[in-house]
C-alpha cells in the first residue's frame, strides 16, 4: 500500500473509533457504518466512482430499512412493509451489513464482527429480529436494483495516437464511470455543460495564464496559505465529505431516521456528480494546465507563452481536465446540507491525510464548496472557468436530489422508546 494510503487509513481508523464512542450511545448506527464503508474503501484503494456508488446503496438501504418502520419520508425505490414496533437499529445495521458483504465479500470476517456489535446491546426481542429481517429485505432490494446498472464495464480507453508514435502508456481513469445509472439523473448527460472556451478566447487566455503563474510547482506569486490549501486537497473522494455530513447531522441532532435520509442524500448527490463528471471530461478531452502550458505555441495564441519546464504543485489526476471533479462534488453535497439543514448549520472542520496537522474550518457550506474549486486552481490541477462550470453543475445536481428523492413527510409514526 502507497504512504499516502496508509495516513488516509490510519486517519480512518482514528474517526472510525470514534464515530463508535460517540455515535452508539445514540443508537445512530448509520454513522458507524459509513466510517466502516470509508476504511475498507481507503484499504482497498477503491476508484471514487465505484466508492460512491457503493456507498450510495448502503445508504439509500439503511434508509429504507428505517423509514419503512417510521413511514416518515417517500421511500427510494422499495415497498418495504413494516410497522412501528420494529428495531430501527436492527434494521439499519442488518442493512448495512448485508450491503457491503455484497460489495466487499472478501470482509466478511470484519463486517459479521462489525454486525455481531452493533446488534449487541439490542435486546433479544421480535422487534430485534423483524428488524434484522427487514434490513436484510432492503439491501437485497437495492442490490438488485443495482445489478445490472453499468458499474461493472471493463476499461477500453483508446489513446490518441498515430501510427507508431509513442504516447505515455499510463491509462487514464475513470474512462467508464459516466455509464453507471444515475441514482437522481436521468441520464449522465442531463447536465453535460458547453463546450470549453476556445484555446484563442479571452477566457482561456487569462486562465491558463492565471495558473500557468499561480499553480506551478515553483510558483512565486501563490501564497502560503493557497500552497497548504493547494496541498490539503489533493485527497478526494466520499471520505473528504463524509466527516462534514457526520459534523451536520450531529450540529442538528438528528435522529436515526433524518440522519439515514441526510447520508442516503449527499451520497446520491455524490455519485450522480462522479458519473456527469466523467461524462463530461470523456467527452471533451480538454488537456490539463501541464500538457497546455508546454505546448502553448500549437496554439496560435501568443498571449499564453510557453514553458517547456512547467509542472503543477501536485501530480495530475489521470483523467482529462473539464470539467473539474473535487469541485463538482463539493458542490452537490454542499448543495444538499444546505437544501437540508441551512447554508450556516455550525462551524465544520476537516483534517486531510495530504496536508499533515492542518485543520480547515467553514461557517458557511458554501465557503467549504468555493475552497475546494479555489484549491485546484493554485494545484495547478483546473483552470478557474473549469471550477465555476463544475460548481453549477453541482448546484444542479443537489437540487435536483433534494427535490426528487427521499421527499415529503409522510405519516409520520413517532420511535418507541
Amino acid at each position: 500500500m502507497k504512504s499516502a494510503s496508509r495516513i488516509r487509513l490510519a486517519t480512518l481508523a482514528g474517526a472510525f473509533v470514534a464515530a463508535l464512542s460517540t455515535t452508539s450511545a445514540r443508537g445512530d448506527v448509520v454513522m458507524d457504518w459509513n466510517a466502516k464503508a470509508d476504511a475498507i474503501a481507503i484499504e482497498k484503494q477503491i476508484p471514487n466512482a465505484s466508492n460512491a456508488r457503493g456507498q450510495a446503496m448502503l445508504h439509500i438501504a439503511m434508509f429504507e430499512a428505517v423509514n419503512a418502520i417510521h413511514k416518515r419520508y417517500a421511500p427510494y425505490k422499495l415497498n418495504l412493509g413494516a410497522d412501528g414496533s420494529l428495531s430501527s437499529e436492527a434494521a439499519a445495521a442488518s442493512a448495512a451489513h448485508d450491503v457491503l458483504i455484497a460489495l466487499y465479500p472478501d470482509q466478511k470476517p470484519g463486517l459479521d464482527a462489525m454486525l455481531v456489535a452493533s446488534l449487541a446491546g439490542i435486546a433479544e426481542t421480535e422487534a430485534k429480529s423483524k428488524g434484522i429481517e427487514l434490513g436484510k429485505q432492503a439491501a437485497a432490494g437495492i442490490i438488485a436494483l443495482r445489478a445490472n446498472d453499468g458499474s461493472g464495464m471493463p476499461e477500453s480507453y483508446r489513446p490518441y495516437a498515430s501510427p507508431g508514435v509513442y504516447v505515455p502508456t499510463p491509462t487514464p481513469i475513470e474512462s467508464t464511470s459516466s455509464k453507471i445509472t444515475p441514482f437522481a439523473m436521468s441520464t449522465g448527460s442531463q447536465f453535460r455543460p458547453a463546450p470549453p472556451p476556445v484555446l484563442t478566447s479571452e477566457t482561456w487566455t487569462k486562465d491558463l495564464n492565471e495558473i500557468r503563474e499561480i499553480g506551478g510547482s515553483a510558483s512565486g506569486k501563490r501564497t502560503a496559505e493557497q500552497t497548504t490549501m493547494g496541498r490539503f486537497w489533493f485527497f478526494t473522494g466520499p471520505q473528504t465529505y463524509n466527516p462534514i455530513v457526520r459534523q451536520v447531522a450531529l450540529i442538528k441532532k438528528m435522529d436515526l431516521v433524518d440522519c439515514a435520509r441526510l447520508y442516503a442524500l449527499t451520497s446520491i448527490a455524490g455519485i450522480d456528480a462522479f458519473i456527469a463528471i466523467f461524462d463530461a471530461k470523456y467527452t471533451y478531452n480538454l488537456w490539463r494546465p501541464v500538457t497546455a502550458i508546454r505546448n502553448a505555441d500549437l496554439t496560435s495564441n501568443p498571449a499564453t507563452p510557453r514553458e517547456a519546464s512547467w509542472s503543477p504543485l501536485g501530480s495530475t489526476p489521470m483523467h482529462p481536465e473539464y470539467p473539474c471533479a473535487h469541485c463538482i462534488v463539493a458542490a452537490a453535497v454542499s448543495t444538499v446540507l444546505s437544501k437540508v439543514a441551512g447554508n450556516e448549520p455550525g462551524e465544520v472542520t476537516l483534517a486531510s491525510p495530504t496536508a499533515p496537522g492542518v485543520t480547515r474550518k467553514w461557517a458557511r457550506l458554501q465557503d467549504y464548496s468555493n475552497e475546494v474549486s479555489n484549491a485546484r486552481i493554485y494545484a495547478g490541477f483546473h483552470y478557474r472557468f473549469s471550477t465555476d462550470v463544475a460548481k453549477d453543475m453541482g448546484k444542479k445536481i443537489g437540487e435536483l436530489t433534494v427535490a426528487t428523492r427521499l421527499q415529503g413527510a409522510v405519516a409520520a409514526v413517532q420511535p418507541k422508546p
